[in-house]
């Protein structure tokens, strides 16, 4: 895989290319933006998946909702609706898409929509009756025609957007210079105890402007999974024989933090469309032991009749320091805006 990523390499120097002249001509406005009069403020990544996307814009929410009204806009990938929807009660993983399904489920007070178009699912949220103070965009870094007012960038502690190259070599969906549009750059995924020296070394290995802030989060596990009928705390369920199942971008984390040797880990792509046949093989395989997924994977299969015994993990992502300077700086935007 590695060698056929090298002998690409002359496509990426395209891809490159190509996306140099699109933000080129975005940022000189040749191709249009779109702004709006309300606070929006857009949670992407230079790379191709698994940066704790979903976790930082629960982070957000919980900041934003009490205070104000709150919606989320994604794309809704692999949903099996077309256009623009916001969710009611009718509403499921299958049309919204399995992330902003659970932040349908998680947080009751905000709304949920999806759009692959940005502008115009901006637009109809804000034509809505009781329509939001402050959205959020989802994934939605390089959807350049939307001019949010506030970026914030993502990239992992163990695959940092400065040491990465453009697909197909690399996973870079832009070159490394599309960081300077962030307004706050986070890492990721870093280990709980990183150093002041490291956290250093990394930030000037971004290379990022003086303007911009800089902030190193880790994930945090919750300390029970839950079913639809109870909770078991985690130090319990990691002592039991158990089924680990996971269709996330980078499963290894999660199976690292609840898996003893008896376990047995199955893992399906990201945002996997569970078949029937799958089901059947998961429950085969669990053998009547639990089935612990994660919580973008539950709620694609929490309504499945075939298993039985399944519960979920939640994640958040946990400052390693400096959390309060990071909800000021988001604060004054909206305050602001």
């Amino acid at each position: 895989m590695k060698l056929l990523r090298y002998i690409l390499f002359p496509f990426a120097i395209l891809y490159g290319l190509i996306t140099s002249i699109r933000n080129f001509l975005f940022d000189k406005g040749i191709l249009k933006s779109t702004s709006f009069d309300i606070p929006v403020i857009a949670v992407g990544n230079l790379s191709v998946g698994g940066t704790g996307k979903t976790p930082q814009i629960e982070c957000l929410i919980r900041l934003l909702s009490d205070k104000y009204k709150v919606a989320t806009l994604s794309r809704g990938y692999k949903r099996q609706s077309e256009g623009f929807v916001l969710a009611d009660s009718n509403a499921n993983a299958a049309i919204l898409g399995d992330e902003p399904f659970q932040f349908f489920q998680k947080f009751p007070n905000i709304q949920v929509a999806v759009d692959a178009n940005r502008t115009n699912g901006i637009t109809q949220l804000l034509s809505q009756t009781n329509k939001p103070d402050i959205i959020l965009l989802d994934d939605a870094y390089q959807h350049r025609k939307v001019k949010a007012g506030f970026y914030i960038l993502l990239t992992a502690f163990d695959d940092l957007y400065a040491d990465d190259f453009m697909l197909p070599t690399g996973n870079l969906r832009e070159s490394r210079s599309g960081a300077s549009r962030a307004n706050i750059v986070i890492v990721t995924k870093c280990p709980k105890d990183l150093s002041i020296e490291k956290q250093e070394e990394i930030y000037a290995k971004l290379n990022v402007k003086c303007a911009q802030q800089v902030f190193f989060t880790f994930i945090d596990y919750d300390d029970a999974v839950y079913g639809k009928e109870e909770k078991i705390a985690v130090n319990e369920i990691k002592e039991e024989s158990k089924l680990l199942l996971a269709g996330i971008a980078k499963p290894t984390p999660f199976f690292d933090y609840l898996k003893n040797e008896n376990d047995e880990c199955l893992t399906f792509p990201d945002h996997h469309h569970f078949s029937n046949t799958d089901l059947e093989t998961i429950q085969n395989k669990a053998q009547n032991r639990k089935i612990i997924t994660t919580e973008k994977d539950y709620v694609r299969l929490m309504n499945s009749e075939t298993l039985s015994n399944l519960y979920y993990l939640p994640i958040k992502n946990t400052f390693i320091n400096n959390k309060q300077n990071f909800d000021v700086s988001i604060l004054e935007y909206v305050k602001k805006s």
